[in-house]
């Protein structure tokens, strides 16, 4: 027997997403220059996002704190692949390269979540924890953690 509310209770079905993927990202302004940098950096993640990369469910602002300025998204994927794709790719290739060069005053992080089970994350430049760098050890990410597919520990893919 159902009792009665006022709330309206939903969940989804998702089935038809078997290999779905989530991935929040923040970049933290640490400096003045670091404002810039993350201000700058709006207007290309919405131009990337508007050109519709293949396997990109869904794209979501957030807001963290205003000071200091830390910024976010969520992003859904129909899977893995689609996103390391996306990932490895120009203009987001591009993107990383230059951070890891210089992060321009700011801090940047991700965490992926797979719908099957597994998760991994990337903190760089940060003043502070974020996540699940909270709670859990953080070690250096070099050699095997180094990149998002070994640290998930994903099969590397096939070749087609």
């Amino acid at each position: 027997m159902q009792s009665k509310t006022s709330v309206t209770r939903q969940t989804v079905d998702l089935s038809s997403f078997p290999d779905l993927v989530v991935i929040c990202l923040g970049m933290m302004a640490r400096s003045p220059r670091g404002l810039l940098t993350v201000l700058r950096f709006g207007p290309r993640i919405s131009a990337a996002v508007a050109e519709k990369p293949a396997g990109l469910l869904l794209h979501e602002w957030m807001l963290f704190s205003i000071f200091p300025l830390h910024v976010g998204m969520r992003q859904y994927w129909r899977d893995f692949d689609s996103l390391e794709t996306w990932a490895r790719a120009l203009p987001h290739q591009k993107w990383w390269q230059d951070f890891v060069r210089d992060s321009g005053g700011t801090g940047f992080w991700h965490e992926t979540y797979f719908i099957r089970g597994g998760m991994e994350a990337i903190y760089d430049d940060l003043n502070a924890p974020v996540g699940f760098a909270h709670f859990a050890p953080v070690q250096a990410a070099e050699g095997a953690m180094f990149s998002a597919r070994q640290r998930a520990r994903r099969q590397e893919k096939t070749q087609q």
